[in-house]
């Protein structure tokens, strides 16, 4: 065995562990979706108030119903609840392996025990803001007693911040028979507060209060926020509503067709053409560990550590630019060691890294797009119902959700619907997918290539959702040997993700 061939295993091996390990970190932490659900209720709520100018017309009542639902209000209900009891759960859980770890004989705290612990605070602040919105829910529900009860468990956490329990004391006021009214419940509910439930919470204070010029202000700017909300809905379900639909007809005929003329079919085009592989099994994972791997996890981390780059700023912006500057600088050491890896083989075979700008790329984007849609939303419900809102979830998405700078959403979209559409399609399935056809059938290559493409993203729960976008990905690039067309793929799926994480974090 050469030295390069053991550094190689040592550095699989390496590998290997880096990325279990952050796959295992990601086990106990709460699913992107589940707040992304909040996010479109909260709208939901908020659309609820909206009246049209002509109630009578029963078709745009149909209308609203269909896109609030008949109960709103239980809904949410049930939902928060929910989301209550999911972050109480993986509290529990994080609480005990603290403890556990503590139990240990150890001189100092340990990266993984720190690491632990402001877990447990950023899972007890969620847990103490959606307990607030659930205790409001509650009392609209006329369940008083129930959000009482739920107010009064915020207390406990008054050394996280003591917002939360001054905020929970003044809605128990609020509620309470007779109604107790503190100095500044109107400044704590307008700052920890926002969207349906600020204005549920001041609906009640100003009653209370008897300032019916307020209520009527008030009143006004719910109709305004209303409107806006149904409007923003109707884009978020519409739209891929429509284009599941048609994704849904075009996948049925796509199948139909690939039955009816077998090997002439679109699905069938270049499916048995595998390519001519100059390197073998070393080459791919040099690239893989050496370029990517540990690029990502190792050696880029270690340098932007030593780099003298604001730290905990809480600037969305420099935050935003942080992730873009780290994710080019992945990219350009990735493609560097491909190139380097490669290089000897030049000039490479026919349908290597293909570029072809005059051929049908745009349509097969688009109808990937289309018919990606169904396939990963079925993927998703299933996987939802398999990790109970557990198991993690890209970061990126939650700072493009709750950002409100347009500059730094401008960055976000870059990176997400330029950057990794471009870096990672060149190198999953312009160079994954057919150096291992050398070894597999090209439907095996696909989906392996996809299966580590939804891996590499580091999230558990993410894992069969992404792999079920990398098989269309796949596809698409197979049957048309050109990477334009799964690139466009991959950029209309992030920008209609990122689109859809705009909308919703503008009205929260």
């Amino acid at each position: 065995m050469t030295i390069k061939r053991l550094l190689l295993i040592v550095l699989t091996l390496l590998a290997v562990m880096l990325s279990g390990l952050s796959l295992l970190s990601s086990w106990q932490k709460p699913q992107f979706q589940s707040r992304l659900e909040l996010y479109q209720t909260n709208i939901v709520l908020q659309a609820q108030a909206w009246q049209p100018e002509d109630s009578s017309d029963h078709s745009i009542q149909t209308i609203q119903e269909s896109i609030i639902g008949e109960n709103p209000l239980e809904s949410a209900t049930k939902q928060y609840q929910e989301a209550s009891e999911s972050i109480k759960t993986s509290l529990q859980a994080t609480k005990k392996k603290l403890t556990k770890l503590q139990s240990l004989v150890t001189t100092s705290i340990s990266a993984e025990e720190k690491s632990l612990q402001n877990l447990i605070q950023e899972e007890e602040k969620l847990l103490a803001e959606v307990d607030l919105r659930l205790g409001i829910l509650q009392a609209q529900e006329q369940e008083t007693d129930k959000a009482i009860k739920t107010w009064s468990n915020i207390q406990q956490y008054s050394d996280i911040n003591p917002k939360y329990p001054e905020t929970a004391e003044t809605l128990t006021g609020m509620w309470s028979k007779p109604p107790r009214l503190f100095p500044k419940a109107e400044k704590l509910i307008q700052q920890n507060l926002n969207g349906w439930f600020r204005d549920t919470a001041l609906v009640q204070l100003y009653r209370l209060q008897q300032r019916q010029e307020a209520l009527s202000a008030l009143e006004i700017a719910q109709q305004e926020a209303a409107t806006q909300a149904v409007f923003k809905l109707g884009i978020i379900a519409t739209i891929p509503s429509l284009t599941a639909l048609i994704g849904t007809i075009l996948l049925i005929f796509l199948l139909t067709q690939r039955l009816l003329k077998g090997r002439e079919s679109l699905l069938a085009r270049n499916g048995d053409l595998l390519w001519s592989t100059p390197w073998n099994w070393e080459i791919i994972i040099q690239v893989f560990v050496l370029g990517f791997f540990l690029m990502g996890q190792l050696f880029i981390p270690e340098l932007l550590s030593i780099l003298p780059i604001p730290r905990g700023t809480g600037n969305v912006r420099v935050e935003a630019l942080k992730v873009l500057v780290s994710y080019m600088l992945v990219a350009l050491g990735c493609l560097s060691v491909l190139y380097f890896s490669i290089k000897r083989f030049f000039p490479l075979p026919p349908h290597w890294f293909r570029f072809n700008f005059f051929s049908n790329w745009f349509w097969w984007g688009i109808g990937g797009y289309c018919t990606a849609l169904p396939i990963v939303v079925i993927v998703s419900l299933i996987n939802q119902k398999l990790w109970q809102g557990q198991g993690g979830s890209n970061p990126l998405l939650q700072m493009a959700l709750e950002s409100r700078d347009y500059t730094a959403l401008g960055i976000f979209f870059f990176t997400a619907a330029i950057a990794a559409p471009i870096f990672e399609e060149f190198l999953f399935r312009g160079f994954l997918l057919p150096s291992l056809t050398r070894y597999t059938s090209v439907w095996g290559a696909i989906f392996t290539s996809a299966l580590l493409f939804a891996a590499a993203h580091l999230s558990l729960s993410e894992i069969l959702p992404l792999t079920a976008l990398g098989i269309v990905l796949g596809v698409v690039y197979t049957r048309t040997r050109n990477l334009l067309a799964s690139m466009f793929l991959h950029s209309l799926w992030n920008s209609g993700t990122l689109i859809s994480l705009f909308i919703l974090g503008s009205n929260n």
